[in-house]
């Protein structure tokens, strides 16, 4: 009874795993087709043709090659502002108690309710008034700005499990406050450190809303998500053409996951049990 039990959890479990999948998927095999087959066979996943045009249109003549050099530095550096900030503020809170603590902690939880584009007007207006509109600075800013609450407090969880002899031992030695973040705490948080950059690199490299209000008059500072869209015309859409751009702007989110995936679960897993 419980083999059969189990059998069709199995069953059941890998139906939802294709259902989830299958987007992916046909995404991919959409790159790969013609645009007569596209419309001719749009549910089959195998092509019978395999097309790599799509990939060369969309790298040169929907100018992929500019835009995702602008989506790595643009990721790049909203991660390393991202990490210094949150790590930082997660060691204050971790590992020290402080006059208005609670109150820090209840406004960094209530700004989890509030979306983005509740903020995208001060946003606008702060950018525009420091005239980085129209630069990669303003829309680094932008997207690295915020709480990154559930930063914050994955990095409190973890730095309040580190034992406090380590910190003892460092005073000990003549490290100050910054000396003991920066070589004794912080080296300890490498699978914190890897969930973040998986989590902010995939938030930062699909990012549509900023980057597209941000680089309205600049067209070359646009990033993959803004170009992928910049694909559809006014008349005539480029649907494999868009499917193969899709894949191009995937592909460096599976290399990084699978990259770090190991602290991305040792991270969520030292959170939660802390």
């Amino acid at each position: 009874m419980r083999i059969a039990t189990r059998t069709i959890y199995h069953i059941v479990f890998a139906v939802l795993s294709l259902l989830w999948i299958y987007p992916f998927l046909w995404m991919l095999a959409a790159s790969f087709k013609t645009q007569n087959e596209f419309f001719a066979k749009g549910l089959s996943l195998v092509p019978t043709n395999w097309d790599l045009s799509n990939f060369r249109r969309a790298w040169t003549n929907g100018n992929f090659e500019a835009y995702f050099l602008n989506s790595v530095i643009v990721a790049a550096s909203v991660i390393v502002i991202v990490l210094v900030i949150t790590s930082t503020c997660g060691y204050a809170l971790g590992r020290y108690s402080f006059r208005g603590k609670g109150v820090i902690l209840a406004v960094l939880g209530a700004s989890i309710f509030v979306p983005l584009e509740f903020s995208i007007i001060p946003v606008f207006q702060l950018i525009k008034n420091l005239g980085l509109m129209n630069s990669r600075m303003g829309v680094i800013l932008a997207e690295s700005g915020g709480g990154h609450v559930l930063f914050v407090l994955l990095f409190a969880s973890f730095f309040r499990q580190v034992p406090k002899e380590l910190e003892e031992a460092a005073t000990m030695d003549g490290c100050g406050f910054l000396r003991t973040y920066l070589s004794v705490v912080l080296p300890l948080s490498k699978p914190i450190i890897g969930s973040v950059v998986i989590m902010q690199f995939i938030w930062t490299w699909n990012s549509f809303l900023l980057p597209l209000v941000l680089t309205l008059s600049s067209p070359n500072l646009r990033t993959l998500a803004v170009g992928l869209y910049a694909l559809r015309g006014e008349n005539v859409v480029d649907w494999t053409g868009i499917a193969a751009g899709g894949t191009i702007a995937l592909a460096p989110i599976i290399v990084i996951f699978l990259l770090l995936q190991r602290y991305f679960v040792d991270g969520i897993a030292g959170a939660v049990k802390g």
